[in-house]
């Protein structure tokens, strides 16, 4: 039997299971990534506090493919410019690919709203180089203000605000109230703990609105409880000139703002069909996750909008959504009898700093020390490589006893030669 060429759009979560689960007797299978790597987004927070190194949290995909679950599977780095579902290609900066049937799972990127100009002067935290960034940012912000004699200016230097109050934005939060509470007075005895101000803005009444009640709830007391300032029900206007403005009137004169408030569905050019993405970018799908009115085209993951009685605007942009889909469409395309998805639950989890975490599992809600250690079981075992989970094991035992200082070290990239890279415009 002639095998079929099957293209995946990213080599995340829902790309990988997918490839390493489907038919490799049937499918001829390419996987299109824009990096050479995976990375794991729930701990693009850690490298941004300076608590575990990039490589720690990345995945060189060629290695990956070289497995026994991959084999026969190929390996293109290039970013997609346009699709043809007409035509059946896709094209890259590279090269042009032809496909019987197409798979994106590229996931979401920052949503700002609107505001303009916003992505040039805020930091965040939705891929590893972002991360990168924003711990270097962070790094010389304390740097200048030991060294800063104007109060003024100091007090900019040492504000830091974070806008959202999902996991993200309470997780890097409850991670720079840790700097403040334990590090300040370690290394920068120039700096007065108080003189440091970390800012949680939530536009709506409560933290962690996807989990329940008693999780907001110990959020808010854990943050609290790491110095963090929480403000609720505020929403961010502007942030121009270092001062940031909110819809009620109210600003805050900061040099580092670091936005985890929303995401969107990555975007793609899609010719040869007048079918559109959906809201938040999303591409609306059956429950096969076959791309409504446009043929041999499927979406998995954060970018596919599946709306079902129980999940009427669509599955949760986690993991787990995008894991169990790409195992489902795995199936489906290694078998005559397609099953419809159905999206299993595991749970929700978020971390707010040494010994403080929030877990809803089903109906058990776990707070403190015994959520913290299993939120580190499971973003543990959910890690690619046994060589990442063990050095992140190493790292975070170590830091746990000594608060370590061997990763705060801020290091840019050297601006000669100035030149443009092979894989940019």
């Amino acid at each position: 039997m002639d095998k079929q060429k099957l293209i995946i759009i990213g080599g995340g979560f829902g790309g990988l299971n997918l490839a390493r689960r489907i038919d490799k007797e049937r499918w001829d299978v390419t996987i299109v990534d824009r990096n050479n790597y995976h990375s794991f987004p729930p701990l693009f927070y850690q490298v941004a506090s300076s608590g575990l190194e990039p490589a720690s949290i990345s995945f060189p995909l060629r290695r990956e493919v070289r497995g026994r679950k991959f084999r026969g599977v190929t390996f293109h780095m290039g970013e997609v410019t346009e699709i043809n579902a007409e035509r059946h290609t896709v094209h890259t900066q590279f090269e042009t690919l032809h496909y019987d049937k197409l798979v994106l799972a590229a996931g979401t990127t920052n949503n700002f709203f609107g505001i303009p100009d916003l992505h040039k002067h805020v930091y965040t935290l939705k891929s590893t180089p972002e991360a990168i960034r924003c711990r270097n940012e962070i790094l010389a912000r304390l740097e200048e203000a030991s060294l800063c004699p104007d109060p003024e200016r100091r007090a900019r230097l040492l504000t830091f605000v974070v806008v959202g109050g999902g996991p993200a934005g309470v997780e890097i939060a409850g991670a720079l109230g840790e700097v403040k509470r334990y590090i300040i007075k370690r290394e920068y005895p120039a700096i007065e703990p108080d003189e440091m101000r970390v800012v949680l803005v939530e536009g709506t009444d409560a933290l962690l609105r996807a989990m329940g009640p008693r999780s907001s709830a110990d959020a808010l007391k854990g943050l609290e409880q790491l110095l963090v300032e929480v403000q609720l029900g505020r929403t961010m206007k502007t942030y121009d000139e270092g001062v940031v403005t909110f819809t009620d009137g109210g600003t805050i004169a900061a040099e580092t703002v670091i936005w985890t408030a929303g995401v969107t569905g990555v975007p793609f050019n899609i010719t040869g069909t007048d079918v559109k993405a959906s809201f938040g970018n999303r591409w609306e799908v059956d429950e096969f996750n076959q791309v409504k009115g446009i043929p041999d085209l499927y979406a998995i993951g954060d970018i596919a909008l599946m709306m079902t009685p129980d999940y009427p605007k669509g599955h949760p942009q986690v993991a787990q959504t995008a894991i169990q889909m790409g195992r489902n469409l795995a199936r489906n395309l290694s078998s005559d009898k397609p099953k419809p998805f159905k999206y299993h639950d595991k749970g929700s989890m978020a971390t707010i700093g040494r010994n403080r975490a929030v877990a809803d599992i089903g109906k058990v809600h776990l707070s403190g020390f015994v959520a913290w250690m299993a939120w580190l079981f499971v973003h543990l075992m959910t890690l690619l490589g046994m060589r990442n989970r063990a050095v992140v094991l190493i790292n975070w035992t170590w830091n746990y006893c000594t608060f370590s200082t061997g990763l705060r070290l801020l290091m840019r990239p050297e601006r000669y030669p100035l030149r443009t890279h092979w894989n940019e415009k």
